[in-house]
């Protein structure tokens, strides 16, 4: 089965053509990070304004790319998937017009995917040991929630965020370091030369609960800078890496904590901040301590990508069918994630 994937909840334009859910046959990525640089997070409308100019070369290039034609389009694609929330209105707003129009010119079944879902399947398109049940940690700029893969569509929420995402935490932390955005990358890249024991930043591990909050790590980056101003490259670096490591740290103690108590013996996880080094090879290190299989997409298929997308919709597909309602079809940035079985 062929589908032709659109995803666009954020600042990323992406379209992918893939068979069968994992063979990808293209993926392309029109990244605006350059657009909401200066002012160190995006700007809905600025978002939206970039999709509509991107989305229709984008679709065109993943087509061309998976020797796909207009021509040819109702032979070649079998259903148009588009992530139909959680996200920014206007960007949601763009993918679904744009799969909605191609599905009524060529007469083709539209499926609606969450988001969240794209990242709790998107190392299925690397790794064919990944199954149910696991545990996923999406940590991305916008989610930071732990979730546990029953079986396809079935799911268990054990906690996210209660205030800052993993991603916005690094953001406003290059913020405050004078660094450029994204922070998260800049940061990374910083803190291999820094030292990690350098300053002690909190580990809000909050026992008890499987939530976790980023906001605390912040402040104590703000108060820290107040009482030591950054003096040069040496120390800016030992700061960068003091806050990876306490962030990575938090991440992964309360990720394998929950595979412990839940008895899961694979960890998959999925987002942008996934591509961050420290974070990779501390839950690679964990996995092989704890006898856990620990799935991490290439960096690719961390960040949004309407390949992840394609993915998720051929699963969906498989249990629930190609026919879903007007409201089911409907962008909805607050959407939440359910239960299909």
């Amino acid at each position: 089965m062929n589908i032709l994937a659109i995803e666009t909840s954020c600042d990323e334009t992406s379209a992918s053509v893939a068979a069968n859910g994992t063979k990808v046959k293209s993926v392309v990525i029109s990244s605006q990070a350059d657009i909401h640089a200066k002012f160190f997070g995006v700007v809905p409308e600025l978002a939206s304004r970039a999709h509509i100019a991107n989305i229709n070369p984008v679709i065109f290039e993943a087509m061309q790319r998976a020797g796909v034609s207009f021509e040819d389009f109702e032979k070649k694609i079998d259903a148009i998937a588009f992530t139909s929330g959680p996200g920014l209105a206007g960007a949601l707003l763009v993918g679904a017009i744009a799969a909605k129009s191609l599905a009524s010119v060529y007469n083709k079944p539209l499926i609606p995917v969450n988001h969240l879902e794209g990242h709790l399947y998107s190392a299925f398109l690397e790794h064919k040991g990944v199954k149910p049940p696991f545990l996923s940690v999406i940590v991305s700029g916008g989610h930071t929630e732990l979730i546990i893969v029953k079986d396809f569509g079935k799911y268990k929420f054990l906690g996210g965020t209660r205030d800052d995402a993993a991603g916005e935490a690094f953001d406003k932390a290059a913020k405050m370091l004078g660094l450029s955005y994204p922070g998260g990358p800049v940061i990374d890249k910083r803190a291999d030369s820094g030292n990690p024991k350098a300053v002690n930043f909190t580990r809000p591990y909050l026992k008890g609960t499987w939530d976790f909050s980023f906001s605390g790590i912040k402040t104590a980056l703000l108060n820290y800078l107040k009482a030591n101003p950054v003096k040069n490259e040496k120390h800016l670096n030992d700061i960068c890496a003091s806050f990876r490591q306490a962030v990575a740290e938090t991440l992964c103690f309360k990720a394998f904590e929950a595979a412990k108590e839940f008895n899961l013996k694979q960890i998959s996880l999925g987002g942008g901040v996934c591509a961050n080094s420290l974070i990779r090879k501390m839950f690679l290190s964990e996995g092989r301590k704890n006898k856990i299989k620990v799935f991490i997409p290439s960096i690719l298929y961390c960040t949004d990508n309407a390949a992840m997308i394609g993915c998720a919709a051929y699963l969906k597909q498989l249990g629930c069918g190609l026919k879903y309602t007007a409201e089911q079809l409907k962008p909805k940035p607050s959407l939440q994630l359910e239960n299909w079985i």
